[in-house]
Order: C-alpha cells, then sequence, then structure tokens
C-alpha cells in the first residue's frame, strides 16, 4: 500500500512546520525529545543550521513516508485498510519503526517493530491494537 494525501496532511498538521522564517523557509530546531529536526518532523539528511524552503520540506516529507510505508508493509502481517495503513504510517513516523537500514530490528527495544501495538495487530487483534 501507499500512503494517502489524507496520512501526509494529518501528519503534516501533527507535526507542525516548525521554525519558519519569515520568507516561508525553515531552519533547524531541536524538537522536545532534544532531536535536530528540520520542515515536517524530518530527522535525517542535513546538517544543524540548515534552511529548507517549503517544498523542500514537503519532499522530504514525502521521502521519509516512503520510507515507513515500506517498513509498515514489512511489518505488519495482517490486511489493513487504507485508513488503518495511514494511521500506522503517522504512528511509525513518530516513534520510528525500529529497523535499521538492512531491515533488522535495532537493538534497542523501541520503534513500531518492539511495540505491543504490532504484535497484537498481527495476532488479528485490532481492537487491542487500537488501543494501543
Amino acid at each position: 500500500m501507499k500512503v494517502s494525501k489524507n496520512c501526509i496532511n494529518i501528519i503534516k498538521s501533527h507535526e507542525g512546520y516548525h521554525r519558519k522564517l519569515p520568507n516561508g523557509d525553515c531552519t533547524t530546531y531541536l524538537c522536545p525529545a532534544k532531536i535536530l529536526t528540520l520542515g515536517y518532523g524530518t530527522t535525517t539528511g542535513f546538517r544543524e543550521g540548515d534552511v529548507w524552503t517549503h517544498n523542500q520540506a514537503i519532499d522530504a516529507l514525502k521521502r521519509d513516508c516512503a520510507k515507513f510505508e515500506a517498513d509498515v508493509s514489512t511489518l505488519v502481517k495482517v490486511e489493513l485498510n487504507q485508513n488503518q495503513f495511514d494511521a500506522l504510517v503517522s504512528f511509525t513516523y513518530n516513534i520510528g519503526s525500529g529497523l535499521n537500514p538492512d531491515g533488522t530490528p535495532i537493538k534497542e527495544k523501541k520503534g513500531l517493530v518492539h511495540s505491543t501495538l504490532l504484535k497484537k495487530l498481527n495476532k488479528g487483534d485490532f481492537a487491542g491494537a487500537a488501543r494501543e
């Protein structure tokens, strides 16, 4: 599956477009978790002090979503509807997939791969996953 435009809009509204400059561009900032961030929550592919146009921030958001949609597709073993898929990609955008670039789980027990939500979902417990 691919994320819908609705998913992109949800992530944009939840993440926000921070450190907006007077000309509409944005610059880096530390998020509440003290992670260097740019645009709509992007955390890789830039250096401190970089400036992006709004279009660059949207392009980075779409690239990040493509990575997380692939991770969700790999990790989820049950059939999802579009809204469920979008919700999981949005969730994973926020907490990370917990996967290394080679697809193996990271050692730290974090991200979607280590979540109770994923365990319940893959057992077919949609209600339990939703509560998570």
